[in-house]
């Protein structure tokens, strides 16, 4: 399977591939380090500091979106979501939200550090590779836009660095039977879940993610309906 680019215009479950027919939206967790991580890593005050990948899965843990909104006073995921893709310039200038980007910023406790864009969350790979593997699948597909390099690995011999490095951006990860894939969306802080049977709801339960199921009008910009995006030259 090839990567998904999903419009802006149509909503999600009409663009999905054959076989798939279910979708939902996956909230990549925030990463909080240790009590005094940033301190410690940091050379100087104004050094600004940033968790690696192997930082990140062996100190850090999964922070989700609500244990944020209830520490910051934003009131909603989409607001949230709004939030960060104010602060990364994801928006364009009319559909932007600098106070909410402000309330997030302002209020982001220490050591606690925002997502990482275009990707699928570490913390999230674990599971991931567990769904894959499921009914009797053994190999995980990958498909990367960027650098349009598509390969097969087996997924017992896989790690969690292993597959966040197969990308730096965008990709997708399917398994033979193409019974789910998973994608990680430009310019977002979110990943996709797709499904062909419907389990989507039994599994986001059965993983504790956090998530928004789609629905007949859910689009790719779901915390704004159609909108479109791009940089803010």
């Amino acid at each position: 399977m090839d990567y998904i680019w999903f419009n802006y215009e149509t909503p999600i479950l009409q663009q999905l591939p054959h076989p798939l027919t279910e979708a939902a939206i996956l909230l990549n967790p925030f990463i909080q380090m240790p009590n005094g991580w940033t301190a410690k890593k940091r050379k100087s005050e104004y050094e600004h500091v940033y968790p690696e990948l192997e930082e990140s899965l062996q100190l850090g843990i999964p922070k989700p979106w609500n244990q944020v909104m209830a520490g910051t006073g934003i009131q909603s995921y989409a607001d949230l979501a709004i939030a960060l893709m104010t602060s990364s310039s994801a928006l364009k200038k009319e559909f932007a939200r600098p106070d909410l980007a402000e309330l997030l910023n302002r209020d982001l406790p220490n050591d606690l550090y925002y997502l990482r864009e275009d990707n699928i969350s570490e913390f999230f790979i674990s599971d991931i590779l567990d769904v894959l593997g499921s009914n009797g699948a053994g190999t995980l597909l990958y498909s990367d836009p960027i650098f349009d390099q598509n390969g097969e690995l087996q997924i017992k011999s896989l790690t969690e660095i292993t597959v966040c490095e197969l990308a730096p951006q965008e990709i997708v990860l399917t398994n033979e039977k193409t019974d789910y894939a998973f994608l990680s969306v430009y310019d977002s802080f979110t990943t996709l879940v797709l499904s062909k049977e419907k389990k989507i709801e039994e599994i986001i339960n059965q993983k504790k993610w956090e998530a928004l199921i789609c629905g007949p009008e859910t689009y790719i910009s779901w915390y704004y309906g159609k909108i479109e995006l791009g940089s803010n030259d």
